[in-house]
């Protein structure tokens, strides 16, 4: 993990630790970086832009578009959309960069500068180091120290595009991979007020549903307040009410989806690849048998997988991680339990509309309802713990912390798992216990926090 790049990107509290000038900076850096890998056939720097709706995604998309453009780059503006629509326009229209200013499900005063390399993928580390030490102040690329980054002069400067067609074509790209109609289903949207608020119920309608939408009306301070993959009682309440036959719920940039069956009975991103896995396997479209997910899925997702004889890889938390698994091994499909969920013959990045459409067609091709498809998976009782820490590193690498841990591991005795982590995105330190019940999971995750807080790391 970089000194400002996490996971998944460079995320922080807006104007706090992550500033308009360190947006500024990035943008200066990637327009002449790129410049000079481009030097020799003196094409032009292409980057496109997305952003969610926090009210600061505006601030950082022009300090963005000011340093590319100050740097030769002409700057494409896609505006308010999604993560997975940044990284599918920066793929198929050729860019050499791609740029989304979104935290995710982090609450609105954070912000975040997520890198999309030009097939897609998430900025590679190397890239991301140099970007971190122009912005400390060090400039060192191709072997070479710079004392100073020009600026473009003259006809050199970029210039800044409106580029909202490719945003649909996006929605187009989306309402393309409909194999069957959704007429006659009544489906709830959960838009968390973010960048799925003007896609999603377009897509959905374009494909016949009758759809139920909440949380799609953003003002800047209240995206995933209350709404969205992180708060799906709003979505649940609402399946219930209005007896829909599914719901959706998406996070602040989409690129997560969780669900909510006809009951209105949460259904989690590992359950997702347990009814989209055993449905590629039924028609023969598993390739490798092989489904990747992290540290943080369910083991009862991993009893149903022995069980449907699917084997699967783990990886370290984070889909970007989960990507790169798939990418070097040709495997189809992988995910989080959080609902990024990667389907590698159709995107490059965890994408939530995607998903949901993914979830509809088993739903339609097998005439079942969701409760049905997910009913083979028996999911242990999971508490997680997410404590906000002045220090994740030192937090995570406590002595005695440590050994409250491996305490709770000698309980458990192999009925359950604890797993002790940090944040790759928020100052915060996740404790997961999974038990035969969920009292037994919350009194050992409370005994591991009990030890965070005497030793002075929480804040």
């Amino acid at each position: 993990m970089g000194k400002y790049f996490g996971t998944d990107g460079f995320r922080g509290e807006a104007n706090i630790t992550l500033t308009a000038d360190h947006a500024y900076k990035v943008g200066r850096f990637l327009g002449w970086y790129f410049g000079k890998i481009k030097e020799k056939d003196g094409a032009p720097v292409r980057v496109v832009i997305g952003k969610d709706t926090r009210r600061s995604s505006y601030m950082f998309e022009f300090s963005l578009v000011a340093g590319l453009t100050a740097s030769g780059a002409d700057a494409y503006m896609l505006h308010v959309t999604t993560t997975p629509s940044v990284a599918y326009i920066t793929r198929v229209d050729g860019f050499d960069c791609g740029i989304m200013i979104s935290a995710s499900h982090n609450p609105y005063y954070d912000n975040g500068i997520k890198l999309i390399n030009t097939n897609g993928e998430k900025m590679d580390d190397a890239t991301t180091s140099l970007i971190e030490d122009y912005i400390d102040g060090k400039l060192n690329v191709l072997g070479q120290d710079y004392p100073y980054l020009p600026y473009a002069k003259r006809d050199k400067i970029g210039k800044t595009v409106d580029y909202a067609s490719g945003r649909n074509r996006y929605i187009g790209y989306l309402i393309s991979l409909g194999m069957y109609s959704f007429r006659g289903v009544k489906v709830g949207l959960d838009c968390a007020n973010g960048s799925s608020w003007n896609i999603a119920k377009s897509v959905f309608e374009a494909l016949g549903a009758t759809t139920y939408v909440i949380n799609a009306e953003p003002d800047g301070l209240n995206i995933n307040k209350d709404a969205g993959s992180t708060h799906i009682e709003g979505l649940q309440k609402l399946v219930k009410e209005k007896k829909l036959d599914v719901g959706f719920a998406f996070d602040g940039d989409a690129d997560r989806c969780l669900c909510v069956d006809e009951n209105g009975k949460l259904v989690t991103g590992d359950q997702i690849l347990f009814v989209y896995a055993t449905y590629m396997k039924e028609r023969g479209k598993l390739l490798t048998n092989t489904v990747v997910t992290t540290l943080m899925s369910n083991s009862g997702l991993y009893k149903a997988f022995d069980a449907a004889d699917i084997d699967y890889k783990i990886t370290p938390v984070g889909d970007k991680h989960v990507y790169e698994v798939m990418s070097a091994n040709g495997y189809r499909l992988g995910g989080e339990q959080s609902g990024h969920i990667i389907f590698s013959k159709y995107a490059t990045t965890g994408d939530g509309i995607l998903t949901s459409l993914k979830v509809m067609e088993v739903m339609m091709a097998k005439n079942l309802s969701l409760s049905k498809l997910v009913s083979p998976v028996k999911i242990y009782p999971q508490v997680l713990l997410n404590v906000k820490v002045a220090d994740r590193e030192k937090a995570e690498n406590d002595a005695d912390v440590l050994a409250a841990v491996k305490r709770v591991e000698e309980k458990l005795n192999g009925d359950g798992r604890i797993l002790y982590r940090a944040s790759g995105t928020e100052p915060l330190i996740r404790i997961m216990v999974e038990a035969e019940s969920e009292r037994a999971a919350k009194t050992y995750a409370k005994q591991v926090s009990e030890v965070l807080t005497k030793k002075g790391y929480v804040v």
